[in-house]
């Protein structure tokens, strides 16, 4: 019994080490290009390769692309995460040089279907194209902000606006230096592989 176990285990392991081999570039391809094609989104057209870079600040790595036009530097994508209400809502950011959110692309969510999910929706998101943060108000408007939330989903757009105010904080950091003011209670793009998200099963009164 114990010799057949062992073999058993031995046949598993290799069959899995070699459905690992054969599949762990592809996934790195597809990851590469879902990224790729994040940047290009959120960003006006750009010269060469994104630079992928990172700062540090309190223990936490913020990660970010940084383009070229006419050698300069011409803006910044930058992932960024906050806590929505069935974990975190992953985006990438895209800040001109200027300071101007040209775009916004979720990388990932898991809220609610039909409800906090439609801020994949361009009702909702389209509100951060050529967004100037002088000049808006970067909170839902029940907070006394610009932004119009998602009907019955709040907390996942205060969560996507806090995403969003998190990127221009890391912004803020890599341009003037000095440690990015994150927001209490988010995530950078980094925890979110030990995030646990609870069970939704909130009705639009309860995530209300």
């Amino acid at each position: 019994m114990v010799l057949s176990l062992g073999i058993i285990c031995l046949v598993s392991s290799g069959i899995l080490a070699v459905v690992y081999a054969l599949t762990k570039k592809p996934i790195e391809a597809a990851a590469e290009k879902k990224t790729n094609d994040a940047i290009m989104q959120v960003l006006p057209a750009f010269d060469g390769q994104p630079e992928r870079l990172s700062i540090e600040a309190d223990g936490k790595v913020y990660e970010y692309y940084q383009v070229m036009k006419d050698g300069n530097v011409s803006g910044y994508a930058i992932t960024a995460a906050a806590t929505g209400f069935g974990g975190p809502v992953s985006l990438m950011v895209g800040v001109t040089s200027e300071g101007i959110v040209y775009n916004t692309s979720v990388l990932s969510q898991s809220e609610t279907p039909g409800l906090g999910a439609k801020c994949t929706e361009p009702s909702f998101a389209d509100q951060f194209k050529n967004l100037d943060p002088a000049v808006t108000r970067l909170a839902v408007k029940k907070d006394g902000g610009d932004i119009d939330a998602i009907t019955a989903s709040t907390i996942t757009s205060r969560a996507y606006v806090n995403a969003v105010n998190n990127a221009l904080a890391i912004f803020k950091a890599i341009t003037e230096g000095g440690d990015p003011e994150v927001a209490s209670g988010t995530s950078t793009a980094s925890d979110q592989a030990t995030e646990t998200c609870p069970a939704e099963t909130e009705s639009a009164s309860t995530e209300e």
